[in-house]
């Protein structure tokens, strides 16, 4: 009853299987690194900064380090000073970013912060 059983499994169009080796190309692994990207607005004028109200914002810095980082909820950040790339865990796509640069982080990420110069930005968590 068991072989049958199988065998009429295997026999499904629908149905495949894969050999280990391409277990990371599940459909749903992949679904998983489909969620939102890191946003980089590169260089943005005085107005967009202004309007965001990037100014009122905290700030926050840390010195050349690498660590994990979890978004609970959105944030968004303007770089005053340094470079970081940040890679998030579950395979979405890394972004490198530095002085000058408005970045925007969606919330649910966990990822890795690669600061390669130190950091001062302001911040919103939203």
């Amino acid at each position: 009853m068991k072989t049958t059983l199988i065998a009429s499994l295997l026999a499904i169009p629908s149905l495949s299987f894969s050999p280990k080796s391409q277990r990371g190309s599940h459909p749903i692994t992949r679904m998983a690194a489909s969620g939102p990207k890191i946003e980089v607005v590169s260089q943005p004028d005085e107005d967009f900064l202004k309007k965001k109200g990037v100014f009122d914002w905290g700030t926050w810095g840390c010195g050349v380090s690498k660590f994990p980082w979890s978004y609970d909820s959105s944030e968004s950040c303007y770089l005053l000073e340094g470079q970081v790339t940040v890679t998030p865990s579950d395979g979405r796509k890394a972004a490198t970013f530095g002085k000058g640069d408005f970045v925007t982080f969606p919330a649910g990420m966990s990822c890795t912060w690669d600061v390669t110069e130190s950091v001062q930005k302001h911040f919103m968590f939203y």
